[in-house]
């Protein structure tokens, strides 16, 4: 089974892949907006990192923010850096979506509805079994 965490691209090739330069992904690494792994003091992106990118990316390109609003941004989607993130659910799916809230991982996909973080932490699986939660059961 493919581990989408694990960080098999340099910044190269990723920088690439993204039509992006190589300082502008060390920029938003140096933001936390993207936390490749490290390697011989090399950055290897993983796919999940890839699609954080793209993310970033559009989020830019098409929605008009910065660097701040990106983060922002970012700060409120709970999966972000947690391993395993199904991804999100499409609008006329069984399960509530937050249709304000584009899903990271799956396009045309949405996040789905959590009214709060307390609420998430207290009814998540995820949450309940995470070893590296900082603060949600607190």
């Amino acid at each position: 089974m493919l581990d989408e965490e694990k960080g098999v691209y340099s910044i190269g090739t990723v920088a690439e892949l993204i039509s992006e330069h190589p300082e502008t992904l060390r920029v938003w690494e140096k933001n936390d907006l993207i936390r490749p792994d490290r390697a011989n003091y090399q950055r290897k992106y993983s796919n999940n990192d890839l699609l954080r990118l793209k993310f970033i990316k559009y989020l830019m390109d098409q929605k008009g923010l910065n660097i701040a609003g990106v983060k922002q941004l970012t700060s409120m989607y709970a999966c972000w850096y947690k391993r395993n993130c199904k991804g999100g659910a499409m609008k006329n799916s069984t399960v509530m979506v937050n249709e304000s809230k584009p899903c990271w991982k799956l396009e045309k996909t949405y996040c789905l509805v959590a009214s709060d973080k307390s609420e998430l932490c207290n009814s998540c699986e995820m949450y309940k079994n995470c070893s590296d939660c900082n603060g949600c059961r607190s």
